[in-house]
Formats: structure tokens, C-alpha cells, sequence
């Protein structure tokens, strides 16, 4: 995220490298949304849309909790929403396919998708208490992702377990690289601005954490 002004088959693990005609509907129409989001905030005044759907740790300490999902399809540039939206493609298949097909499995993604990205705003929230910095972007979000297909990759299709190279590497690279970014105050290739690390790490857990009771529920075991 940025700151603002300053069953087996189901979970196919060949998911994460599929072509974006090949991906699920739900990540189709979720890199839509990503892309096609940013392509009309482009063209309107940035400032009151912030304003309006940015997420503060201030707002939400006031009692407004909607910029927690607002905010998640918000951009700076298009080198974010496009870096969001191809980690979405990455990393959205293999949690698609384990949701399922139809209405249902779409609405099931959506909402892991979501409850990771609203997770890592609160956690930043309660880092920063009252802070006025504005959050915007999908990047909490596509952290949970990318936590949960850690475990799928390292469980062949369903959750593997924590201890595993794959997570653990994953994992360390991860926290290797938003530490770096940290150290920096930016991200590399993304402009000068600022970037809420804290919430890609809190996302990546929700998604590491999260991806065992959501198999449980899609799978039925």
C-alpha cells in the first residue's frame, strides 16, 4: 500500500504462472477492477477521491470504517495499480481455485481477498494510532495472497504446514524486502512517495494464517 502525500484440481497450483485468459472469472474481474479503477481515477481531480475513500488511522479512530475496503481500490500511479494488478494474477488463481466455481466460490474469494486488506489497514492502524497519513492501494490485499499460495505451494493444492522451506522462504523474503523498504522510505521503481510496509507484512500474515480454516470451509474436510 502507499501513503498518500508523503479440491486438488480446484486448487491447481499451475494457477500462478496461467495467462490472464486462462485465470479464474473472480481474478479476471479483480484485475479489472484494479486496472479499470485507476483508469477513471486518472482522469478526475486525486485529492477529494482520497479524501473521500483514502483510509487514515484518524478516520477510522472517528468511527468511519468504510475507507478500509475504499481504499483497497485506490492508486497513485499506474506503475502501482499495474504492479498490484499482476500481483493479483500471480498470486489470486490458486485461492480462486481452491474457492471454487460460480457465484459462490466467486464471493468466497472476494471476501479472503478483502479480509486480508482490510486486516492489514487495522493492524496499520492500531501501529499508527491516530495517525493522519492517508492509505491507498491494493497491496495489503495482494500480501495476504501471496502468504496463502505459500502454504498451497508447499501443501501440493491445500495448506501446507508453516515449517515448510517454501513458506519459510517466501516468508523471509518477503519481510527481507518490506524491511528494505522501510531502510529506504520508498519503493524502488514506484516513485519517492512513501510506502505502508507494515501493512504488506500484516497482510501477508492474515493470508498465511487465514488460508487453513478458508480450505476447511471451501473443501468441506
Amino acid at each position: 500500500m502507499r501513503l498518500v502525500g508523503g479440491a486438488e484440481e480446484r486448487a491447481g497450483l499451475s494457477d500462478v504462472r496461467e495467462p490472464i485468459f486462462n485465470a479464474p472469472w473472480p481474478v479476471t474481474a479483480l484485475v479489472a477492477a484494479i486496472l479499470g479503477g485507476y483508469a477513471v481515477q486518472s482522469v478526475v481531480p486525486q485529492d477529494p477521491i482520497f479524501a473521500a475513500y483514502g483510509f487514515s488511522p484518524a478516520r477510522l479512530a472517528a468511527g468511519d470504517a468504510l475507507p478500509l475496503v475504499t481504499a483497497l481500490f485506490l492508486h497513485g500511479s499506474w506503475a502501482h495499480a499495474i504492479m498490484n494488478a499482476a500481483g493479483a494474477l500471480a498470486f489470486g488463481a490458486p485461492v480462486a481455485r481452491l474457492a471454487g466455481r460460480g457465484a459462490g466460490g466467486g464471493g468466497a474469494f472476494f471476501l479472503f481477498y478483502l479480509a486480508c486488506g482490510v486486516f492489514s489497514s487495522w493492524t496499520f492502524a492500531l501501529i499508527h494510532p491516530g495517525g493522519q497519513m492517508v492509505l491507498i492501494g491494493a497491496s495489503g490485499a495482494i500480501s495476504g495472497l501471496m502468504g496463502a499460495v505459500s502454504r498451497l505451494i508447499a501443501g501440493q493444492g491445500r495448506p501446507g504446514p508453516y515449517l515448510n522451506r517454501t513458506v519459510l522462504g517466501m516468508g523471509a523474503a518477503w519481510v527481507f524486502a518490506n524491511l528494505l523498504i522501510a531502510g529506504l522510505g520508498y519503493a524502488p521503481g514506484m516513485g519517492d512517495g512513501p510506502v505502508a510496509w507494515e501493512a504488506h507484512l500484516t497482510g501477508y500474515a492474515c493470508g498465511l494464517v487465514l488460508i487453513g480454516p478458508f480450505a476447511r470451509w471451501r473443501l468441506g474436510t
